[in-house]
């Protein structure tokens, strides 16, 4: 027998999907309820879960996948990635590889040589790898969870390789940003992320750490690369470009994947 389950959200929420205290919108005295059917969140579930076993069949021949290592070659180097199956983040995603690709094919429009760099959700650190080796002083950030790893690929990838040696730093979005990383002491020329948005919690989070670093007045510049999966990729998209001037650096069809240059409104 097919179970029946759902979940009903009101509509008195934030753009990312979560309610709003004291926002009790009603219609014919009742609350709107928009039902979202546990089919729906194990189906986003799955195809999170799906695109990690299949993503390299989008990319071949760019690298080969073996054994949990993922093998590349940037900015004239062999990079061996290890990866993990165990967390999201301990694995590569389109939107990373598409930004390396990008970073490596465009220097004369996006110089990182001797630029501070922040990466945040750097996960397996393919990407602040590459703009290590392309000359930038990186700083690596995610969960503490997934620093281990990220610590190793950086280490074994950068060594005797690269002009800074990079640094990998605990960030949990939105929280202790002012402790952690205060404003002004911590400025950064860049803030790269890829394939940060996808089917979860944090997007508001997420949206505040990216304030928090690319502050109007700072002359910061964040490059965001991301694969359209969800509507709150859309959501989140619109929220974005309500607080940052936003352009469009190229879009892959392809891959779903667009990369963007933004930096705060005033």
């Amino acid at each position: 027998m097919e179970q029946s389950s759902s979940i009903s959200r009101a509509v008195g929420q934030d753009p990312f999907g979560k309610r709003r205290d004291g926002d009790d919108t009603k219609h014919d005295g009742k609350p709107q309820v928009e039902t979202v059917t546990m089919c729906e969140v194990l189906t986003d579930q799955q195809m999170m879960a799906g695109e990690a076993q299949n993503r390299r069949n989008i990319w071949e021949p760019s690298f080969y996948y073996a054994l949990g290592k993922e093998s590349f070659y940037f900015a004239g180097h062999d990079i061996s990635i290890c990866e993990s199956m165990d967390a999201y983040g301990a694995l590569i995603w389109p939107a990373a590889i598409a930004l390396c690709e990008f970073l490596e094919n465009n220097q004369q429009q996006i110089n990182l040589m001797d630029k501070a760099v922040l990466e945040i959700g750097a996960g397996t650190g393919l990407l602040s790898i590459v703009a290590s080796l392309l000359g930038a002083w990186v700083t690596a950030t995610d969960l503490p969870d997934i620093l281990s790893n990220l610590t190793f690929n950086l280490r074994r990838n950068t060594k005797g390789r690269s002009r800074y040696a990079p640094q990998v730093a605990a960030l949990s979005w939105g929280q202790d940003l002012e402790r952690d990383f205060p404003h002004p002491s911590y400025h950064y020329d860049y803030v790269l992320a890829a394939d940060v948005v996808y089917h979860h919690d944090s997007l508001e989070e997420l949206l505040e750490t990216l304030r928090h670093f690319c502050r109007p007045g700072s002359k910061t510049t964040l490059l965001w690369a991301n694969k359209l999966r969800f509507q709150s990729d859309l959501r989140f998209t619109e929220c974005f470009k309500s607080s940052f001037n936003t352009t469009l650096l190229t879009e892959m069809p392809q891959q779903e994947v667009r990369i963007y240059k933004a930096t705060a409104k005033e």
